[in-house]
């Protein structure tokens, strides 16, 4: 090869000869084989679960059968919904029985005390009020003998469930690992510094209001200075630490040495961020108590989670092994901790951590972080110029020319990383606009040819073209192909920097990512294996393994997570994106330093468009039944279904309306793709189409989310009247009114009777306006507009709710309407089976849907 006699050419610097075509699917192989072999064995690894049998060979241990044993006793009651006899009669007696059996097997060292607390109270829960009466939680103090310590570790989990789910994974599970790892603590005789309360929440799912219960009103709840707090957003597989303190590291000394660690900085930024569309008991405990935890749930197999297929056959005996092991070595370790006598005293800002492939954790604070972070990134920089100084001394080429093409590469990267990115969104959009989105809800392979093989040819296609046109450049292939290194590697510092900044914890994954790229770097500087583009390839390819192998790791865990959740997470936006989105974000990561080697190969160009074919041909087959989204039991489609009744008075007390019908809340994308079922059951209305004329658009919106999702919800009226029980609607009185400091103002008494789950909307007319009223105060502080929403629940104590509400008129009188209260009566506690009609409704929705469902009315009323 022969080049320009202006340049000097080192004869130390190798020209390279492109490999062969054929290799690049062996090179393509190797990753792939690496994440099969390594990768996902690892994401689903689970210890041997312990029988009953090897308890004797194992005392101290927690024994996965036995707490599957109980599981199955627990998820016999029946769905355990909040008011009803099972979740506050025969629930908590067999928790008592469970607890006696733990007693009659304790070691005379400890004491346990039992307290059943009957719990009535409110708080805000994002916009609405988050009302309960009469609802319980089964509480056990377990401590050493004539213990004199005062300072408690926490420990939570919910028995309760959603209406019609047996509840296995969410929460049963979890309830019968505490029940296990206090029977192995009681049993074992081993020394305990600290009390630990065993909280058996019931009332999670009405969302939060055991814990809230719990923390503000418990005689215990001041002496709890640290919380283990354990959900579940799925069925099984490995519970995931997924956040921690706040700001209390200290905490995270002891995670670090559980046996099977599974914990991330990434999971807590985005559900602190919203992004995942859930809530737990953590926040309460947090933003009520001020006590620091961790916060522990199953993520795997959500497509169950909330739904009547969460039983005990869809969870793994394997998870049980897992999630105990890690909670009772953390048990140990907290109560013993010398940190829990002061914990305050060692909150010092928060944490980064992570674990690697389940082997490890590594941890570090934030200010440590800020720190790694700088000192890698300046590194890199200084290691990328010494590479372009030594592309400029071997290459003949002027170090002017070295940096005007590191320019352009500069400048060819980011288009690159940019096309990828926006191929993999423009395919989710394509896919959305033609009704074919979530077709990897079931079929999770299609993940790779929509979006990850777009994103592959994105990032190569330009780079590819262009190393082409500068064939005969002086700067050799090898040292060309570095510069894009070398760009990636720079466009990641600039992100790391700027996440850094904003004081995103999670910049430690884009750290890790120039790290490993600038190892590579050293060890091609120091053996001169830059000069000899194979020998460099080579220590790339090594250098990229356990970056890859961890990021893929990460990727799918996320996939895992989000996939199932997009299942529930509404109508309003296309979850395509979030994959695409996330896909894209892990493949900078994981991918932005192997797919420049594919420029070591012959016919490149060819290669590179063989990921764009994959793309066009696994957009066909998604938009074929092949990828249909939905599968009966194991990925089934939700909808939320109230057959309800519903009457709106005219402030003369005459009827406006008086209807019944069926109340359809879609909760994913796939709107239409039952609707030719939905459309046989009636004329079929768009809930939004009356919300600007009715308050809370004159339906018995459940919750908050209900009324969020009103848009893409519809209402389906029918002849036929809900099966209300007994015929009993609630019951609505105004008992008096009265005047307060003026005669602008005025108080009106309520009394409320109806069923355990009941909605309370407010609506001020004729100017009037909110003074006070005797739910939670929040609201009328804030000076919130109206209409408000009142959810309102009750679980052993359902005596009439009494309320009060004081406003003010300046410039009518009260002659005229003044309020406008509706109320909302829900039946969830009910056997659907038990529920002709009902049922009739639901079984015309295809088999592989999931119909949530319970009769319910809406009245309104003016005062």
């Amino acid at each position: 090869m022969s080049f320009n006699s202006k340049y000097h050419i080192d004869v130390d610097f190798e020209v390279p000869k492109k490999l062969q075509w054929y290799y690049a699917p062996v090179f393509c192989a190797f990753w792939l084989c690496l994440y099969l072999s390594l990768v996902n064995t690892q994401i689903n690894s689970m210890p041997r679960p312990l029988m009953r049998s090897d308890e004797a060979t194992h005392p101290r241990s927690f024994i996965a059968q036995r707490a599957e044993d109980t599981l199955i006793e627990l998820t016999r009651l029946g769905p355990r919904v909040v008011g009803s006899a099972t979740n506050e009669v025969a629930t908590v007696e067999f928790l008592r029985a469970e607890v006696a059996k733990v007693e009659a097997e304790m070691s005379d060292l400890y004491e346990l005390e039992l307290d059943v607390q009957l719990a009535s109270g409110a708080y805000m829960h994002w916009e609405m009020v988050n009302m309960y009466q009469g609802i319980q939680n089964v509480i056990v103090k377990l401590s050493e003998r004539n213990s004199s310590n005062e300072n408690f570790l926490l420990m939570n989990s919910h028995y309760d469930s959603v209406p019609g789910s047996p509840g296995a994974g969410d929460d049963g599970s979890m309830v019968v690992t505490m029940l296990e790892v206090m029977r192995v603590l009681a049993k074992s005789g081993e020394p305990l510094a600290h009390p630990i309360v065993f909280l058996f929440n019931g009332a999670e799912e009405n969302p939060l209001q055991g814990s809230h219960a719990f923390i503000t009103q418990h005689k215990w709840a001041k002496n709890c200075k640290a919380l283990i707090n354990l959900d579940s957003a799925g069925s099984g597989g490995r519970e995931i630490l997924f956040q921690s303190g706040p700001n209390h590291p200290w905490l995270m000394n002891y995670y670090r040495s559980v046996p099977h660690p599974f914990a991330n900085t990434l999971g807590e930024e985005m559900f602190q961020a919203g992004y995942i569309p859930s809530d737990t008991d953590f926040r309460i405990f947090r933003d009520y108590g001020g006590v620091p935890g961790l916060d522990m749930a199953y993520i795997f197999n959500g497509y169950v989670y909330h739904t009547k297929y969460d039983r005990i056959n869809a969870f793994p005996r394997a998870s049980f092994q897992h999630t105990g092991d890690n909670v009772l070595s953390l048990a140990r370790a907290l109560a013993n901790a010398p940190e829990m006598d002061d914990t305050e005293a060692h909150a010092e800002g928060h944490n980064i951590f992570y674990d690697f492939l389940g082997w490890f954790m590594i941890f570090y604070t934030e200010t440590t972080s800020i720190i790694i972070n700088v000192v890698v990134g300046l590194l890199a920089l200084l290691a990328i110029g010494i590479s372009l100084y030594f592309m400029s001394v071997r290459s003949g080429c002027s170090w002017k020319g070295v940096l005007l093409r590191y320019g352009i590469t500069l400048g060819m990267q980011l288009a690159s990383l940019a096309l990828a990115v926006g191929l993999a969104l423009l395919v989710a959009v394509f896919m959305d606009g033609v009704n074919r989105s979530m077709s990897w809800f079931t079929s999770t392979w299609t993940i790779f040819g929509l979006y990850l093989a777009p994103i592959i040819f994105g990032m190569s296609i330009l780079p590819a073209l262009y190393l082409e046109r500068t064939k005969r450049d002086p700067l050799g292939l090898g040292f060309r192909i570095q510069l894009f290194m070398h760009a990636h590697c720079f466009w990641l510092i600039v992100i790391m920097v700027t996440m850094t900044a904003v004081s995103i914890r999670s910049a430690y994954l884009i750290m890790l990512c120039v790290l490993f790229d600038i190892v590579a770097l050293i060890v091609n500087l120091v053996t001169k294996w830059h000069r000899k583009a194979y020998l460099f390839a080579i220590a790339v390819t090594v250098c990229q393994i356990l970056p890859f192998v961890y990021f893929t790791y990460l990727c799918t865990a996320a996939l895992l997570t989000l996939m199932p959740m997009q299942g529930r997470s509404g109508s309003s936006s296309n979850p395509d994106l979030v994959v695409a989105a996330l896909v894209g974000l892990f493949s900078l990561m994981f991918a932005g330093f192997i797919v420049p080697l594919i420029m070591f190969f012959r016919k490149t160009r060819t290669i590179v468009l063989c990921f764009l074919g994959i793309t066009i041909l696994f957009i066909i087959i998604s938009v074929t039944n092949a990828a249909f989204p939905y599968k009966e039991k194991t990925s089934a489609q939700r909808y939320s279904l109230i057959h309800a009744h519903r009457r709106l008075h005219n402030a003369d007390g005459s009827t406006r309306l008086d209807e019944s019908g069926l109340y359809i809340y879609p909760q994913d994308r796939r709107i239409e793709i039952a609707r030719d079922e939905i459309n046989l059951l009636g004329e079929v209305q768009q809930v939004s189409e009356t919300c600007d004329e009715e308050m809370f658009c004159g339906l018995p919106l459940y919750n908050h989310r209900w009324n969020k999702a009103r848009k893409y919800s519809l209402w389906v009226p029918v002849s036929e009247l809900p099966e209300i029980p007994n015929a009993e609607y609630p019951t609505l009185m105004l008992q008096d009114t009265s005047e307060l400091e003026s005669a602008t103002r005025r108080r009106f008494n309520f009394s409320l009777t109806g069923p355990d789950h009941m909605g309370i909307f407010v609506n001020l007319k004729n100017d009037a306006r909110l003074l006070d009223w005797s739910f939670n105060d929040t609201l009328v502080r804030e000076q919130a507009e109206p209409p408000y929403m009142v959810y309102f629940s009750y679980g052993l104590d359902n005596s009439t709710l009494e309320f009060t509400i004081d406003v003010e008129k300046t410039t009518s009188t009260f002659d005229t309407p003044t309020l406008e209260i509706g109320i909302g009566g829900h039946w969830v506690n009910q056997d659907i089976t038990a529920i002709p009609r009902l049922s009739k409704y639901m079984d015309r929705f295809p088999t592989y849907a999931f119909i949530q469902g319970w009769v319910g009315t809406y009245e309104t009323w003016y005062f």
